[in-house]
C-alpha cells in the first residue's frame, strides 16, 4: 500500500510547484515509508509514498509508459488479487510486461482498455493515470471503498490525494468548515456523508465511481454498484457458494512477497480467515502463521458483561490458534497507549474519530508491525451478512434514521444555545438518510419487509462499513502496515445481496447463512458464538485520564470546541465521568469515556488544523 498525491495546474512554475509537490506528499510518508518518488512535466506532477509488498524493484512509482505516440504515467495505491488472469488477458491482446508487479497490470489495462479497465480488476485500490499528450486525467476508486481518495476540484485545475492532509498542506487551500461540515460533525460524526470531505475545499471519491478532468472539466460518474435480481439458489445451493467465494477471496489475498499474518479476535470472521490462511500456508509449507490479538491491561478485573459485549475473547483466540497451530501474540495495550495516541488518532483521519476504538488499533497495529508487514482482518461480513442487533431488533429497524446514531437528542442538548437556530441535527442526520434509502437499488415485487431488509444493508454498505473501513486503513497506514479484508470481495457482496433475509438470518441467528458456510473450518464453540464487538477497556484509569484532559480543555477560556458546545453542558459530562449520557454516541460502545475523549478530539482537530468555522 502507498501514499498517492497529484496536482495539474497551468498555473504554476516548475520550481515552486516542486517544493508543494514534496511538501504534500510528505504528509503521506507513513503510508509508504520505504520510497519517495515524484514526476513532474507542464501542468502536472504527481508524488508517490510507497510501502514496499510485492515486486521491489518493478513496483516503483510514478510508472511510465508510452503507447500509440502517448505517454502514461500511473500512482496506484493499493493490491490487485487477480493480477496473473489480468495479465494473461493483457498478454493474449500482444501486450508486454518487465515486472511481475500488480502496478505494471494496472497501468496496462488502462492502456488496452481505457477507463472500463476497472471492470477487469479484482482488488482494493485507487489510482490516478495522466495521458500527458492528451492532457487527461483519470482517477478512480475500488469498488467498496477500502482504498480512500480525496479531491478539490479548482479553477486553475485539481487536485487528489490519499487522505485530505496532502490537499491541505497546499497553500492554497485553506482548512474552512461550513455549516455543512459542522452539521457532518455533529448530527453524524464521527461517520461522514458518502462523497464529502467535511472541510469545504475537499470531496471524496466515493466507492465505485470514477472521474475524468479534462480541458478544466471534472466528470465524475459510477460504475458499479449491487444490482437487485432475484435470488435462484436454494439453501444448499447458496452455502456452498458463499462458501466457495469466501474461501477463493481470502486464499486470493495471502499473495505477498513481505511478511503477512492475521488479526484474530475468536469472532467468526477473523477466525474463518486465520484458518484458511493457515491451511494454505501449511500446504505451502511456509511454517506456522503468524497471528495477532489485542488485549487491555487489567481487563478481567475491570470488565463488564453487557448487551453488546458478553464475554471475554481469549478462550476462543486460543481454541482458533491451537486448532489451526498459529504462532500467536497478544498485545496487551496499557492505558498510556491508548491516551497517548488519541491526538495522532485524529491526525490520521483528519477529522474527529472513534476515542480509543482508533488509538486502540493504531497501538497494535504498531505493535504487529514489529512482525509483518501485511494482515488480514474481518471487516465488512457483519454489513455484508447482516450481523448487528440493528438488521433484526424491531426496535432498531422501525427507527427513523441511522440505528447507529441513537444519540440526537443529547447531540442537541451540547451544542451552544446561541448556534440552534443554525444548527438543525435531526433534520440533517435524516436528510443524509433518505438520500441514502432512495438511492437503494430495489427488486420490482419484493414485499416491504424485504425492502427495509435490503434498504438496511445498502445504508450499512455505504455508511457504518465506510466508518470501520476508514478507521481500519488510516490506523493501519499510520503504523505502514497494510491490511485486507476478504469480506470486501466485490464478487461476495454481489452474491450475498441478494440472498434473502430468511436465509441471512438462519436459525434465527445473526450471520446464520455465514455460520452455515463455515461448518468444518470452525469449532462449533466458535462458529456459534454471540457476535461481540472490537474490545474497549474498562480500565477507570482511562476515565479518569480523558477527564483530566477534558478539564484542561475546559479551563482553556480560549478552547475552540466551545465554539460549537455549550461549556456548562460539557463540564457536567465531565463530573459525571460520562455517566450523565447513558446512550452511545455512534455505534454500540462510544459512551462515557469514549464520548468524552471524542469531544476532546474535535477540540484537538479544531486547534491542529485551524479550522476556520464560517
Amino acid at each position: 500500500m502507498c501514499g498517492i498525491v497529484g496536482w495539474i495546474d497551468h498555473t504554476q512554475r516548475s520550481e515552486k510547484k516542486a517544493s508543494i509537490l514534496d511538501q504534500m506528499a510528505d504528509t503521506l510518508k507513513h503510508r509508504g515509508p520505504d520510497d519517495y518518488q515524484k514526476w513532474m512535466d507542464g501542468p502536472a506532477a504527481f508524488g508517490h509514498q510507497r510501502l514496499i509488498v510485492v515486486d521491489p524493484a518493478g513496483g516503483r512509482q510514478p510508472m511510465i509508459r508510452k503507447a500509440r505516440d502517448e505517454e502514461y504515467i500511473l500512482c496506484y495505491n493499493g493490491e490487485l488479487y487477480n493480477t496473473d488472469e489480468v495479465r494473461d488477458k493483457l498478454k493474449a491482446e500482444g501486450w508486454t510486461f518487465a515486472s511481475h508487479s500488480d502496478t505494471e497490470v494496472v497501468l496496462v489495462s488502462y492502456m488496452a482498455w481505457g477507463s472500463s479497465c476497472v471492470d477487469h480488476l479484482n482488488g482494493i485500490f485507487a489510482f490516478s493515470i495522466w495521458e500527458k499528450n492528451r492532457e487527461r486525467l483519470f482517477l478512480v476508486r475500488d469498488r467498496l471503498g477500502v482504498k480512500p481518495l480525496f479531491y478539490s476540484d479548482r479553477t486553475d485545475g485539481v487536485m487528489f490525494a490519499s487522505e485530505m492532509k496532502a490537499i491541505l498542506a497546499h497553500p492554497d487551500v485553506e482548512p474552512t468548515v461550513d455549516l455543512n461540515g459542522i452539521h457532518e460533525i455533529l448530527s453524524l460524526g464521527p461517520s461522514r456523508t458518502p462523497g464529502e470531505g467535511v472541510f469545504k475545499e475537499i470531496h471524496e471519491l466515493r466507492p465505485g465511481h470514477r472521474a475524468v478532468w479534462e480541458k478544466g472539466k471534472l466528470s465524475i460518474d459510477r460504475y458499479w454498484n449491487v444490482q437487485s435480481t432475484p435470488h435462484e439458489d436454494d439453501f444448499d445451493e447458496t452455502v456452498a457458494r458463499v462458501r466457495e467465494l469466501f474461501m477463493d477471496a481470502s486464499q486470493r489475498q495471502l499473495v505477498s512477497d513481505v511478511k503477512l499474518g492475521t488479526f484474530l479476535s475468536g469472532g467468526v470472521d477473523s477466525s474463518a480467515i486465520t484458518a484458511i490462511a493457515a491451511k494454505q500456508y501449511e500446504q505451502e509449507q511456509k511454517g506456522a502463521l503468524q497471528t495477532f490479538s489485542i488485549d487491555y491491561k487489567d481487563q478481567e478485573k475491570f470488565f463488564k458483561k453487557n448487551a453488546f459485549q458478553p464475554d471475554r475473547d481469549e478462550a476462543f483466540i486460543k481454541l482458533v490458534s491451537d486448532q489451526n497451530q498459529t504462532h500467536h501474540l497478544i498485545m496487551e495495550a496499557k492505558t498510556e497507549d491508548l491516551v497517548s495516541r488519541l491526538k495522532r488518532a485524529v491526525e490520521l483521519r483528519d477529522l474527529p474519530g472513534m476515542a480509543d476504538v482508533d488509538s486502540s488499533l493504531l497501538w497494535f497495529c504498531e505493535e504487529i508491525k514489529n512482525h509483518v508487514t501485511v494482515a488480514l482482518s474481518g471487516e465488512c461480513a457483519d454489513e455484508i451478512f447482516g450481523g448487528y442487533p440493528w438488521f433484526y431488533r424491531k426496535e432498531d429497524k422501525d427507527r427513523k434514521g441511522f440505528p447507529w446514531i441513537r444519540s440526537l437528542n443529547e447531540r442537541v442538548t451540547l451544542v451552544r444555545d446561541d448556534l440552534k437556530d443554525d444548527i438543525d441535527i435531526e433534520w440533517y442526520m435524516l436528510k443524509r438518510y433518505q438520500e441514502t434509502v432512495a438511492e437503494t437499488p430495489l427488486l420490482d415485487g419484493e414485499d416491504e419487509d424485504s425492502k427495509k431488509h435490503r434498504q438496511m444493508l445498502y445504508l450499512n454498505m455505504n455508511w457504518f462499513m465506510q466508518t470501520l473501513l476508514e478507521r481500519k486503513d488510516r490506523m493501519s497506514m499510520g503504523a505502514s502496515l497494510e491490511v485486507r479484508v476478504p469480506f470486501s470481495d466485490h464478487r461476495l457482496v454481489e452474491y450475498v445481496w441478494n440472498v434473502p433475509w430468511s436465509m441471512k438470518f438462519h436459525n434465527n441467528q445473526e450471520k446464520g447463512l455465514l455460520r452455515e458456510a463455515l461448518r468444518g473450518i470452525l469449532p462449533d464453540k466458535v462458529l456459534f458464538r454471540k457476535k461481540n464487538p472490537y474490545p474497549k477497556t474498562f480500565h477507570p484509569d482511562y476515565t479518569k485520564a480523558v477527564c483530566t484532559w477534558m478539564n484542561e480543555i475546559l479551563f482553556d477560556p480560549n478552547a475552540p470546541l466551545f465554539d460549537i458546545f455549550d461549556r456548562e453542558q460539557v463540564r457536567k459530562l465531565n463530573a459525571s465521568e460520562g455517566k450523565s449520557i447513558d446512550t452511545p454516541w455512534f455505534g454500540q460502545l462510544m459512551t462515557g469515556p469514549q464520548l468524552i475523549a471524542h469531544l476532546c478530539q474535535i477540540d484537538h482537530w479544531l486547534r491542529t488544523y485551524k479550522v476556520k468555522l464560517v
